[in-house]
Order: structure tokens, then C-alpha cells, then sequence
């Protein structure tokens, strides 16, 4: 009798995941391409080919349409973009824009149409432009991780004032920073723009901007274990040094902060409070702090030395990732806040409600940490 109980729970088991697994149909129709073209999918999973521009083609159906069918589990939250096999071939809006991602819950058997009538290598009016002066430093090598290249952003006065010194924002995913030809989804954070309408408004001191290019490890390398370890010490040993090497940079730990968004939010915090001594300040824009095996909150909470001497600045949004992010931001702001940490004083902390999971959301809140750790008052 006890095995026959067993067999019917595991069958309805086995029978409530059937039941889970939905259709999704994706249909793109474009006239716009050339004959020997394809148009891909980029998303948020593997068989979305987890943001590879370049590896889940659609199914041609004429010269105009493809499509493509996939099985999701019921309540599953999906978000993916089209190419044309690469991110400068990305489909536009109808104003010739880079659109936000295309987001669905799914619930039942669904499809989806959508038509792209521009794609971003063949609309005239998209202009390679970067506000200010910039240097490129290629394949910059550290231990035991991947080259990548480092972006630094010059202030106006840069080089007529050459006695003067210039704090320094160092931020993680650099080349989602000034040019939307080399981000990851075709969107920048304008920081460029935001920085430097902000020194000539007076706003802000003039800085120095350093970009730090990610890689296909990413995900390691922005995360508590031996990759990112090793990436938080390319940072301290290799680049910081460099950087005030060869520029004309105010060294301090209160000159200096470290910054980014999601995993590059994370690993921003975790280098602050690792290093102190050398990065007195964090910006952490929609933090991955605890999300799946992802628990930063507990480093802090199981630490018992003294207060660190940080600010720490933190915001969210509401939709999509943000959303899922959030019960890990409010455990942090909690923990910080028993370790001491006050908001107003050590903490900032701004939450925009109607804010996604993207560089969009991103560069529109920047100004915020930008005043609050280079504001001239």
C-alpha cells in the first residue's frame, strides 16, 4: 500500500511538470533584409542563448519571416532582443532607437509577433559620438583573469590645468559606460554626457573616469569566489596603480570610488569593503547583494571587526530583475543599518519605482551618485 502511495505522488509529480511546460512561439517579420540574413534571438536563458547574439537562430518561413517555438515552465520570466547575429546588427524601434528588451511571463501558450522595420548596421542616422576626451588602453593584463580593455574618461580641464589632481570613479562593465557601438545591449549610461554637463553646471568636481571592460567570465569574476577574487586584485594591485601612475589622479581612498551595476554593483561593494583603505566609496546601482546562490548579506552580517570607514551608495528599481533583486537590497540596507551604518550619513539609498533591469534605468539615475560622492558643497 506504501508503494502504491508513492507511485501515485511521483506520478502526479511527474505529471504537474508536464503540465508546466508551456509553448512560446516567436514570429519576427522583417523586410528589411538582405537574402543570405538570419535573425537571432538573445535572452535571458540558455535556450534564448543567455545574451549570445550569435547563437539561437530563428527559422527561416519566407524571406521576410522566421520564427521559432520553445517550451517554458509555467511563471517563468523571460527577456530577450533580436539580432542579426550581433549586437551592432540589433533590431531598432521605429525612431531608430536601441528598444528595452522584450519582457513576458509566462502563463499559457503563447505567440508572439513582432516587426522590426530597421536594424542598428543599416540605420544612417546612429552616430558613433562620445562626449569629451577619452584613452584606450587594450588587452590590459592581470593574474590568473582574462585581458580586457580599460576606457578612462578625461574632465575638461584635463590638459590645460596641468598642475591639478582629479578624484577618480573607477566602474565595472567600462564599455557600457560612453558608446553605445560597444555595450553590451546597445544602450550606454551616457555617463559622458552626465558627468560633463555636470562639471560645467558646477554640480560636481571635476573627475576622472575609468571603465573597466568585463569579459565572458563575468559572472565569476563579479562574484565571492577564486575568479573574483582574483579580479578584486587586479583592480587594487594592477590598475589602480596604473591608473594613478599615469594620470594626474588624487590617490586617497576618498578620492577614489568604485562602482556599477548588478553583478557590477555587487562586486563594487565587496571591493570596498574588503579594500577599505583604498576605495573609501561604492556606488551599487541595482545590486545583486542575494539572489540565487548569491549571499554577500551574510559576509556582512558574520562580520565582527570594527566599522568600516565606507560610503556606500544604493538604488533599485521595481520591474523585472529589479524586482527580484530587491529582497536582497532591503536584507543589506538591514544588516548595514545594525552594523552601524545610518542612512543620511553613511548610506544612500534611492529607489525609483517605475525603474527596470537595464542601462536605460541606469543612466537616468547616475546623477545621484555622481553628486553625492563629487558634489563640489
Amino acid at each position: 500500500m506504501k508503494r502504491q502511495i508513492l507511485f501515485f505522488i511521483l506520478l502526479a509529480v511527474f505529471n504537474s511538470n508536464i503540465v508546466a511546460q508551456i509553448k512560446v512561439e516567436v514570429v519576427v517579420i522583417s523586410n528589411s533584409l538582405n537574402l543570405n540574413e538570419n535573425i537571432f534571438i538573445a535572452g535571458n536563458k540558455p535556450e534564448l542563448g543567455n545574451w549570445n547574439p550569435s547563437q539561437i537562430s530563428l527559422n527561416k518561413i519566407n524571406d521576410s519571416t522566421f520564427s521559432k517555438e520553445f517550451e517554458c515552465n509555467k511563471d517563468e520570466y523571460l527577456e530577450f532582443k533580436f539580432t542579426k547575429g550581433d549586437w551592432n546588427k540589433e533590431a531598432l524601434d521605429e525612431n531608430g532607437y536601441v528598444p528595452d528588451n522584450i519582457r513576458l511571463k509566462v502563463t499559457k501558450d503563447t505567440t508572439i509577433c513582432i516587426r522590426v522595420l530597421q536594424w542598428k548596421d543599416s540605420y544612417k542616422d546612429i552616430v558613433k559620438k562620445i562626449t569629451g576626451k577619452v584613452e584606450y588602453f587594450y588587452d590590459f593584463k592581470g593574474d590568473n583573469i582574462l585581458p580586457r580593455n580599460i576606457v578612462v574618461w578625461l574632465p575638461p580641464s584635463y590638459d590645460s590645468l596641468t598642475n591639478k589632481r582629479y578624484p577618480v570613479l573607477y566602474m565595472n562593465d567600462g564599455q557600457n559606460l560612453f558608446d553605445a557601438s560597444t555595450s553590451f545591449l546597445g544602450s550606454e549610461w551616457c555617463l559622458d554626457e552626465t558627468a560633463d554637463s555636470l562639471i560645467k553646471s558646477g554640480a560636481i568636481k571635476e573627475i576622472i573616469i575609468v571603465g573597466i571592460y568585463n569579459t565572458m567570465f563575468r559572472a565569476s569574476e563579479y562574484t565571492d569566489n577564486d575568479t573574483g577574487y582574483a579580479y578584486q586584485k587586479f583592480i587594487t594591485n594592477r590598475l589602480k596603480p596604473f591608473i594613478d601612475s599615469t594620470y594626474r589622479t588624487l590617490s586617497d581612498k576618498r578620492n577614489s570610488v568604485i562602482g556599477g551595476s548588478s553583478g557590477g554593483g555587487l562586486v563594487s561593494f565587496m571591493i570596498a569593503w574588503k579594500y577599505p583603505e583604498l576605495f573609501a566609496n561604492c556606488a551599487c546601482l541595482s545590486p545583486a547583494f542575494k539572489i540565487q546562490n548569491i549571499d554577500f548579506v551574510k559576509n556582512v552580517n558574520e562580520y565582527c571587526g570594527p566599522k568600516k570607514q565606507i560610503k556606500i551608495y544604493i538604488d533599485n528599481g521595481s520591474k523585472g530583475v529589479d524586482s527580484l533583486l530587491q529582497s536582497g537590497v532591503s536584507e543589506m540596507l538591514k544588516v548595514l543599518n545594525e552594523k552601524g551604518y545610518k542612512e543620511g550619513e553613511d548610506i544612500y539609498w534611492f529607489k525609483d519605482e517605475k525603474a527596470e533591469h537595464n542601462e536605460n534605468a541606469w543612466a537616468k539615475r547616475s546623477w545621484r551618485f555622481l553628486e553625492y560622492f563629487f558634489s563640489k558643497q
